[in-house]
């Protein structure tokens, strides 16, 4: 059973804000947000630039003051941040490791700093690769950089990991790779993932569930589940397309000749009386619902 994300159980969710709200100056970064993040789950919180989502992370990381209420595993990141970082990591990107440092003593140091780091787990993941403890970051290619910080991310057992853009500058190779070991190595049902990226495309296929933020606030809030059942793409021929048009769709776009309609809550079996019934990708549907947003 799919659990539900509205559900206000705070002992239930990794992160509930209510109300939460950030200004920098006259700017409303975040605009009194309500969210709720159970555990188990894989997140993508998706917006354009400057829509807040950097900024609902530093909130959730401790690295930000702001007004409202917000917890993350039952701590207040703004007076619990010691005993929260415990139990989260946090990738911003993945070439931030310093190029003079060696593999070993990179190992070395998040055994030092981190108590839920397992060091056999890293050596494990590390064996799997052709990196060597003597090397030096310097010496790496940038995708022996990503495993060796895959390494060392997924030997801490965390109970929330949150990625910001974690694969930005990387070949198509080692972004499939990053996110593949996510899924099979490191992800399981006592563990979140919170993700921020603009290659939605890229990982719609772990998401469980999906949030849309504009102008700091979230503009959707739902699971792929429902997503699926609410939203619907038609191809529609030129002799339908007034139909189409008179059921008020999101938008509309041409492709070969025939007309491509995206829906919100529209009945799904009339739909499919107006031509070919898709589920929209993600990048389609942030499209749509992001009209205007780049004028």
């Amino acid at each position: 059973m799919t659990p539900d994300v509205n559900n206000t159980d705070s002992a239930s969710n990794i992160v509930r804000a209510r109300g939460l709200t950030k200004r920098y100056g006259t700017t409303l970064a975040l605009d009194h947000v309500d969210l709720d993040i159970p555990a188990g789950r894989i997140v993508g919180l998706i917006g354009p630039n400057g829509a807040g989502k950097t900024t609902a992370l530093k909130a959730i990381l401790g690295l930000a003051e702001f007004d409202g209420e917000l917890s993350v595993l039952g701590l207040d990141p703004r007076h619990q941040r010691t005993a929260l970082m415990q139990q989260v990591c946090f990738i911003a990107d993945v070439a931030v490791l310093p190029r003079w440092l060696r593999v070993g003593d990179a190992v070395d140091f998040v055994g030092g700093v981190h108590p839920r780091f397992s060091r056999d787990k890293c050596l494990a993941f590390l064996a799997r690769t052709k990196i060597k403890s003597t090397q030096c970051v310097r010496e790496l290619s940038k995708g022996m950089i990503v495993q060796l910080h895959l390494a060392l991310v997924m030997a801490i057992d965390a109970k929330l990991l949150v990625l910001d853009e974690p694969t930005l500058g990387l070949d198509i190779l080692y972004r499939k790779e990053f996110y593949a070991s996510l899924l099979n190595d490191y992800f399981d049902e006592q563990k979140t993932i919170l993700v921020t990226t603009h290659q939605v495309e890229e990982i719609e296929h772990i998401l469980t569930d999906l949030i849309f933020i504009r102008d700091g606030k979230l503009i959707l809030n739902a699971s792929m589940e429902d997503i699926g059942e609410r939203y619907a793409e038609v191809m529609v021929a030129p002799d339908k397309a007034d139909a189409a048009r008179a059921l008020k769709p999101l938008s509309e776009r041409q492709v070969f000749g025939k007309s491509i309609f995206l829906f919100d809550g529209v009945d799904h079996a009339q739909l499919a009386s107006l031509g070919e019934l898709h589920k929209p990708s993600i990048a389609d549907l942030f499209v749509a619902t992001m009209k205007g947003t780049y004028a």
